[in-house]
């Protein structure tokens, strides 16, 4: 009933439509130790996935939370191996399969997840919280991996990377064998991003770890 114009602004949004019904994860400034940003794909578009593992004094036993589904857990056991096959490259103490527990957990737990692109991002928040090192808070990644350490390709390059560039990642790492995906983004959000590619597991940790 009252008279106009009208102008409608982010800050009497809330007033107008009432709280927001849905809430973006902030990027976040630092990232623990432990803590690494993966790239999902879902039906309605890309998606920033924060991986967390933490270590305590145990024997060895492998915690995984988080709704994780089969092909994910498996990826899991595979970074896990990964890790302790190359401990001495990475500075990791070579016991720590004997008198540490690791949990690793996927937010948010009420969603299923699945998939085998979690894989590069598992081995890095892993060797992150076993050197007590952070990972870089502006990269995100995604691949699949294999225990010969190899980086094999995935779906849903495009939509990863479109998410990558709406919550401010300034870098993304891909599969080489997914460069050919690149072609489908448009050159002005391609300009807003450093896209890596990488084919060796080896490749990862020196371009993930904060400097």
């Amino acid at each position: 009933g009252e008279k106009g114009p009208f102008k409608i602004t982010v800050n009497n949004l809330y007033k107008l439509l009432g709280p927001p019904r849905f809430l973006d994860d902030e990027k976040e400034p630092n990232l623990p130790p432990g803590v690494a940003v993966g790239l999902a794909w879902t039906p309605v578009g890309g998606e920033i996935l924060h991986i967390e593992v933490t270590t305590m004094p145990g024997k060895g036993k492998l915690t995984l939370t988080g709704k994780l589904g089969d092909v994910m857990k498996e990826s899991a056991q595979a970074a896990l191996s990964i890790a302790r096959a190359k401990a001495d490259l990475y500075g990791i103490d070579p016991n720590f399969a004997e008198n540490r527990d690791i949990h690793v957990h996927v937010p948010a737990g009420a969603t299923p997840k699945d998939g085998p692109s979690a894989g590069v991002t598992l081995v890095t928040a892993l060797i992150s919280a076993l050197t007590d090192t952070p990972v870089s808070p502006d990269l995100a990644m995604t691949g699949e991996i294999s225990l010969r350490g190899r980086v094999l390709p995935v779906g849903g390059i495009k939509e990863k990377i479109l998410a990558a560039v709406s919550r401010g990642m300034k870098k993304v790492l891909i599969p080489a064998q997914n460069k050919k995906d690149l072609a489908e983004i448009p050159d002005e959000l391609r300009k807003r991003i450093t896209i890596k590619t990488i084919e060796k597991v080896d490749e990862i940790w020196p371009l993930a770890k904060a400097k």
